[in-house]
């Protein structure tokens, strides 16, 4: 029997953030049974762990549709599950550290993003300015509220030759972040992912420069919401959040 905790990720309260399911196991399975089990889940992503001797864990995330190189709200969930530490992934090794008030701190690595053409697929987008990071491509919107209406053609998304689009604008004044975004995915699986860690590693890089600060804060506008803290340190950047755990399932099925 394996035990999944479901983890509301960059969340204050229950039912906010991202959803993940996080499960700890004694060694990894087939990598067909670890896909079947995210697509059983459902959720943006699933995260498997593996205890190492030395104390650190094997981490690894599925989407329903395939495995991810990162990802950042599955891994503050991970986090959250088994009280920080150190995680071995595709994209390296990432330190994660509970800090006061219970915010989790991830050490991630940074992704800015590099001046791009629009693409021919997405020549309708009203953006101020394209980017492009190791996973994603990023438009810059008009204002907040153009990021909240904007409604994407998914099919040309996932047409793409990257995992997804980020739209991102400044924050609206006085709402007590510096950006807002969003981000779709429809080619892994995730046609709006609800907060999503890994684009805030491009984000931090984009914003920073538009606002010459090394420490900023992100709001991601999908219809759950939700916050992340960024930090850049050179080829680093430090994403901070919290994780509300949900609910236990128990698959009854054996590996």
């Amino acid at each position: 029997m394996t035990l999944l905790h479901v983890v509301d990720a960059f969340a204050e309260r229950p039912f906010t953030g991202n959803p993940a399911a996080v499960t700890v196991l004694e060694a990894f399975p087939a990598d067909g049974w670890l896909q079947t089990v995210a697509r059983e889940m459902n959720l943006s992503e699933t995260a498997f762990l593996v205890a190492r001797p030395d104390g650190d864990h094997d981490l690894r995330w599925f989407t329903p549709a395939a495995e991810v190189d990162l990802c950042g709200h599955a891994t503050l969930a991970a986090a959250h599950v088994v009280g920080g530490g150190r995680f071995h992934t595709r994209s390296g090794p990432l330190t994660c550290t509970v800090a006061d008030g219970g915010v989790i701190e991830m050490d991630f690595p940074a992704d800015p993003p590099v001046p791009a053409a629009a693409p021919p697929a997405l020549a309708t987008v009203p953006a101020r300015a394209w980017g492009r990071g190791r996973f994603d491509l990023l438009a810059e919107l008009a204002d907040a509220e153009a990021v909240r209406r904007f409604v994407p053609d998914l099919a040309a998304i996932a047409s793409l030759d990257c995992r997804g689009l980020i739209v991102t604008a400044a924050a609206d004044p006085g709402s007590g972040v510096d950006c807002v975004s969003r981000v779709f995915c429809p080619a892994v699986g995730v046609p709006e992912d609800p907060v999503t860690g890994s684009a805030h590693c491009t984000l931090a890089g984009y914003w920073s420069g538009r606002t010459g600060r090394e420490e900023l804060s992100g709001f991601q506008a999908s219809s759950r919401g939700g916050t992340v803290r960024m930090r850049c340190a050179g080829d680093r950047v430090v994403l901070g959040g919290r994780a509300v755990t949900v609910s236990e399932v128990r698959l009854l099925a054996a590996p």
